[in-house]
């Protein structure tokens, strides 16, 4: 099947699947930054700055579908089972809490939405054991997209383009 540019498929719910897989194999809790608007079924109340972080290991979800549209769960919030709707595209970050090693995303378009029920979102701090975040997603964020400049090895050069035209993959970090 060919494809225009803009016909592509994302590839980032893929790689979302992937890094969760390989949190879930190593031992990791894998945790989904979310960027909230009036497409995302999330509680509010758990919502700082637009933003809500998500446990979703197996152990803090029921029923976990990953797909390529959404991300849809069961997880308990304050003690109360919610029912959880994520866009992939709203997806802005995936990392092991424990390490912070995972992938950041770009934002998705502004749609001037406002959280579900049209209130501003609100800070109310997580008691332990409940699958939210807050400060400490940003931390993990910046950890993430600042990574390869923590003295790790330097970014190779450019790879001029191959000769006979095909295309060619970029290691990345």
């Amino acid at each position: 099947m060919m494809f225009g540019m803009q016909d592509v498929p994302s590839t980032r719910p893929y790689l979302i699947r992937a890094l969760h897989e390989w949190c879930t194999d190593h031992g990791f809790s894998p945790y989904l930054a979310v960027q909230v608007d009036h497409s995302v079924q999330v509680p509010t109340e758990f919502v700082k700055n637009g933003e809500i972080v998500l446990n979703v290991s197996f152990d803090a979800t029921s029923g976990l579908r990953m797909g390529n549209e959404f991300i849809e769960f069961k997880a308990r919030f304050g003690g109360v089972a919610r029912d959880i709707m994520v866009p992939v595209d709203h997806v802005v970050a995936i990392y092991a809490r424990e390490n912070g090693q995972g992938m950041a995303f770009p934002p998705p378009p502004a749609t001037g939405g406002r959280p579900q029920n049209g209130a501003p979102p609100e800070q109310v701090s997580g008691e332990p054991g409940d699958d939210v975040g807050g400060d400490s997603a940003r931390a993990a964020l910046r950890a993430v997209t600042t990574e390869a400049t923590d003295g790790e090895e330097p970014e190779p050069p450019p790879v001029p383009p191959r000769p006979d035209g095909r295309p060619h993959l970029k290691r990345v970090k």
